[in-house]
């Protein structure tokens, strides 16, 4: 059985920084693309970034590229979300997932191309 925990959202202040985590169990890490969304109250959910299996492709939204940067350690089993300069339009829930059927080197940004999700974590950010 398939498993995502996030950890790390909280509480920060405009400008300020957190990092995401995402453990994965159930499967090898590497057969997975994973990715981060994330909901805010009374929005979609909607896609924040994407990478590859093999690490060596990742892709944004436009409203996070030059803060945010998604990475991965296999050896760990965990997908990351740096969050810097944080503002408060990202105030949200964050939530990982991760896709089966990609490539080495795919991307995925459609909702519907997850096949697992994590709980979410509130991330919070105050002007």
């Amino acid at each position: 059985q398939v498993q995502l925990v996030e950890s790390g959202g909280g509480l920060v202040r405009a400008g300020g920084s957190l990092r995401l985590s995402c453990v994965t169990s159930g499967r090898p890490f590497s057969d997975f693309c994973m990715g981060w969304f994330r909901q805010a109250p009374g929005k979609e959910r909607e896609f924040v970034a994407s990478i590859s299996r093999s690490g060596a492709t990742t892709t944004y939204v436009d409203s996070v590229k030059d803060r945010f940067t998604i990475s991965r350690d296999n050896a760990k089993n965990t997908v990351y979300l740096q969050m810097n300069n944080l503002k408060s339009e990202d105030t949200a829930v964050y939530y990982c997932a991760a896709d089966l059927a990609s490539g080495l080197d795919n991307v995925k940004i459609r909702r519907s191309a997850y096949d697992y999700w994590g709980q979410g974590t509130q991330v919070t950010v105050s002007s």
